[in-house]
């Protein structure tokens, strides 16, 4: 399997190249990222334009921009493409799915197994535990430059949904001046030091706090989570795939 990384140049792009190089079954052509420094041995391309072999699916650890730029190679080529970058827009994201409708579209927030499992497990706990207020805290590396991180706003995802979509979101509560409601999510990022990440999901009720927390020690759980949603995705139909398609073939 031929793969190209978008974002080779980044840390998240070395750890893929990394996981790749201990697995027989793929091969890496290459990558694209905004600069090639001409120190590594294999191609990093500045412009799509410039790429000589058409690989069989591509693993994009980018920004949201350079993302719809390979987007538009993958749609021309018709290759599959599995998405770890966070921090879209809503119009971003209806973009990505429009380039679904004519290619094969793997997006998750979190590649990282035990992070979707937490989803699924708060999403169960918001049911159960339906007067409790809930927050979620992030704590990320001193270069993570979007807030709240998508894993976060992920994880809120899942208990809106289980909670009939009514939960509304507060991401910043300096200016207001009122008393907390009832159906909302408060986000609290916190920067600094290398940690890789942390998410921390708490329901506070009258009498105690129960609260879940995932602590991820590095970056390869996600290059490998990346390369299984690669290899999932080589011949699959046009469409939109995420973590969950995977789970269930496992």
């Amino acid at each position: 399997m031929k793969v190209l990384i978008n974002g080779i140049n980044g840390k998240m792009g070395q750890e893929v190249v990394n996981a790749i190089d201990s697995d027989k079954d793929i091969v890496l052509i290459g990558g694209v990222d905004r600069t090639n420094t001409g120190m590594y041995t294999y191609p990093v391309y500045t412009d799509t334009s410039e790429i000589e072999e058409k690989p069989d699916v591509i693993i994009d650890f980018s920004v949201p921009v350079a993302t719809l730029n390979i987007l538009k190679y993958a749609k021309g080529n018709h290759v599959p493409i599995v998405i770890a970058t966070t921090g879209f827009t809503d119009e971003q994201m209806q973009e990505i799915k429009e380039y679904s409708k004519d290619i094969p579209v793997f997006k998750s927030a979190n590649m990282s197994y035990d992070i979707n499992l937490m989803a699924k497990i708060v999403a169960n706990l918001a049911k159960v535990l339906p007067d409790t207020d809930i927050e979620i805290i992030e704590t990320h590396h001193n270069r993570k430059i979007d807030s709240p991180s998508g894993t976060a706003l992920f994880l809120a995802d899942s208990i809106n949904e289980a909670k009939d979509n009514k939960m509304v979101y507060e991401f910043d509560r300096h200016n207001k001046h009122e008393k907390r409601n009832k159906l909302e999510i408060g986000f609290s990022s916190i920067r600094g030091g290398n940690i890789v990440g942390e998410h921390t999901v708490k329901f506070f009720g009258e009498n105690e706090t129960l609260e879940m927390t995932h602590t991820c020690y590095s970056r390869t759980v996600f290059a490998n989570g990346a390369i299984m949603a690669a290899k999932y995705m080589v011949n699959k139909d046009n469409g939109m795939y995420d973590m969950n398609d995977l789970i269930k073939n496992k």
